[in-house]
C-alpha cells in the first residue's frame, strides 16, 4: 500500500473542505491513480499503479463514485475560482461551452442515446454514435508556457436525449436549456468580472441570447441570410393599436457581400490556426435580429478573407459596444474547445472508463474533465522552477509544449516522490524504494 505524494496532497488543498475525511483519502488515491495509470482510467487501473493490488477494501473506492455524499458542482466552483485566480487576475473572463459525445454502449447506462457523431461526420456524411451527451463549460485563456489559448473544463452536465426524458417521466430539457443554466451559474460564481461566452451556431437562438445579455456578452455564429432590421422607432403620444417591435428591414450579411458600396476595414488576427497571424477583412454593425414572436439587439460582424481562403463568415455579439475586432479574436479562442476534448480522450481516458449507476457516471467524466484544467494548474506551478520542453524528436517536430507535456511533467514530479524520496530513516527507505520501483515497472509493463 502507498502513500498519495506530497506534491499531490499539496495541489489538492484547497477541495479537501469539500468532502468527508474518509471520502477525502480515498479521492485522493484515485485522482493519483488516475493521472498515474497510462491505460483504461478506472478504478481497479487506478488502484494497481498505486500499489493497492492486494488491498481487500477495494470497494470503498468505488463508493466515492457511486454513493458517498459530497457535491460536483462545488468542485467545479472550486476548479473555477482557481483557475480565474491563476490565468485570469483581470480584465473579462472568456468561456466557451459546447457538448461532445462520449461513446458508450450497454444496456445499464440509462442517459444512452444515439446522436450525430461530430467528430466523424461531415457536411455530406452522416455518422451515428451511442454514447451520452455532455455539455461542457471551459475557461479559454492563453497559457504563457505554451504560447497559445488552451480550453480549460471546469463544469459540466449530462444532457440526456428527448427519449430518455420520455422513458423515464422527466422534463426534457434542450440544449439551449441546459446552456442557459450552466452560463448564469458562471455568472454567479464571477459577480464582479465582465464574463464572454462564446459558441457554436448551435447556441445562435434569439431566446437563449435575450434571456443571457442582461447577465453577459455572448459571441456565437450568425447566418448569413439572418432577418436584421433597426430598432423600432420612438412611438409618438396618442398613436392607436400595438407598439412596433422593429424598424425598417436592413440588408442581410449575404447582400452586403455583395454590395461594393460596403465598407471594410482590414485587421491583422492573431492566434489564427497554427498560432499564425491572419490579414482579414471585417465589417460591422448594430441592428435588431428578429423572427416573428421574438427579437434580440444584436453587434454584427462579417469576416471575409481577402484572397479567398474561406468561406465568409458573419459573427454576432450581444454587448452592442463591443470592438468588433475583439468579436473576432475572442470568437476564434473557441477553436482550443475540440482539442481539449481530443487532449482528454488521447491522454486522460475519457471513454475508457467502465461505470454504470447513474451517480458514477455523472461524476466521473465530469471529474476527468476538470483533470485537465488541474493538471494545467499544476504544470503552471511547476514552470515557475524548471521549464517545460516539449517532447519533440527527430521525426516529429513541435516547438511548443502541448498537454502531453504538462501531464509528463505532473508525472514526473509525482513519481520521482514516490520512487526515490526516501523520507523514512533506517532500513524501511530501501523497501519504500524498491516498492515505487516496482510499480513503476508494472505501470510500463501492463499499461492496461
Amino acid at each position: 500500500m502507498s502513500a498519495v505524494p506530497y506534491s499531490l496532497e499539496r495541489w489538492m488543498a484547497p477541495f479537501a473542505a469539500l468532502f468527508t475525511r474518509p471520502t477525502w483519502r480515498h479521492a485522493l488515491v484515485l485522482v493519483a491513480g488516475a493521472l498515474l495509470t497510462p491505460g483504461r482510467r478506472t478504478v481497479t487501473a487506478a488502484l494497481s499503479v498505486m500499489g493497492r493490488r492486494e488491498d481487500g477494501g477495494f470497494a470503498k473506492f468505488h463508493r466515492v463514485l457511486n454513493r458517498n455524499r459530497w457535491s460536483s458542482r462545488a468542485v467545479a466552483q472550486r476548479l473555477l475560482t482557481l483557475l480565474v485566480t491563476s490565468f485570469v487576475p483581470q480584465g473579462p473572463v472568456v468561456i466557451g461551452i459546447d457538448e461532445t459525445i462520449e461513446r458508450r454502449w450497454g444496456p445499464k447506462i440509462k442517459a444512452r442515446g444515439i446522436y450525430r457523431d461530430p467528430v466523424r461526420s461531415s457536411h455530406g456524411h452522416f455518422v451515428k454514435a451511442s454514447g451520452l451527451r455532455w455539455m461542457v463549460v471551459m475557461l479559454l485563456v492563453p497559457i504563457p508556457w505554451a504560447g497559445r489559448v488552451w480550453a480549460l473544463p471546469f463544469l459540466s452536465a449530462l444532457a440526456p436525449s428527448e427519449r430518455f426524458a420520455r422513458e423515464t417521466g422527466r422534463r426534457h430539457k434542450k440544449l439551449t436549456d441546459w446552456a442557459r443554466q450552466l452560463l448564469l451559474q458562471v455568472r454567479r460564481r464571477v459577480p464582479d468580472r465582465p464574463v464572454i461566452a462564446v459558441a457554436d451556431s448551435s447556441y445562435a437562438a434569439i431566446e437563449l441570447l435575450r434571456d443571457l445579455r442582461a447577465h453577459l456578452t455572448v459571441i456565437t455564429r450568425l447566418r448569413l441570410d439572418a432577418r436584421l432590421f433597426e430598432p423600432a422607432p420612438p412611438r409618438p403620444p396618442g398613436t392607436m393599436g400595438r407598439p412596433r417591435v422593429s424598424g425598417a428591414r436592413l440588408p442581410s450579411l449575404t447582400q452586403r457581400l455583395n454590395d461594393p458600396a460596403t465598407a471594410w476595414q482590414r485587421v491583422r488576427v492573431t492566434g489564427w490556426y497554427g498560432g499564425e497571424e491572419r490579414q482579414l477583412d471585417i465589417a460591422s454593425g448594430t441592428a435588431q435580429w428578429y423572427h416573428p414572436g421574438k427579437q434580440v439587439a444584436i453587434r454584427w460582424v462579417l469576416v471575409r478573407d481577402p484572397h479567398g481562403a474561406f468561406e465568409p463568415q458573419g459573427l454576432l455579439c450581444t454587448d452592442l459596444q463591443a470592438d468588433p475586432l475583439m468579436v473576432l479574436c475572442w470568437f476564434i479562442r473557441r477553436w482550443a474547445v475540440e482539442v481539449t476534448f481530443a487532449e482528454v480522450r488521447r491522454h486522460l481516458g475519457v471513454e475508457t472508463q467502465r461505470q454504470w449507476s447513474d451517480p458514477a457516471i455523472a461524476r466521473t467524466t465530469p471529474a476527468l474533465l476538470g483533470l485537465f484544467s488541474l493538471v494545467t494548474l499544476w504544470a503552471n506551478e511547476i514552470s515557475a522552477e524548471m521549464a517545460i520542453r516539449p517532447s519533440a524528436a527527430g521525426w516529429y517536430a513541435k516547438a511548443e509544449p502541448t498537454f502531453n507535456d504538462a501531464l509528463a511533467a505532473v508525472r514526473f514530479q509525482l513519481w520521482s516522490e514516490t520512487t526515490f524520496s526516501l523520507s523514512t530513516l533506517g532500513g524501511e527507505s530501501a523497501k519504500l524504494l524498491g516498492a515505487g520501483l516496482n510499480r513503476l515497472i508494472q505501470a510500463v509493463c501492463f499499461p492496461a
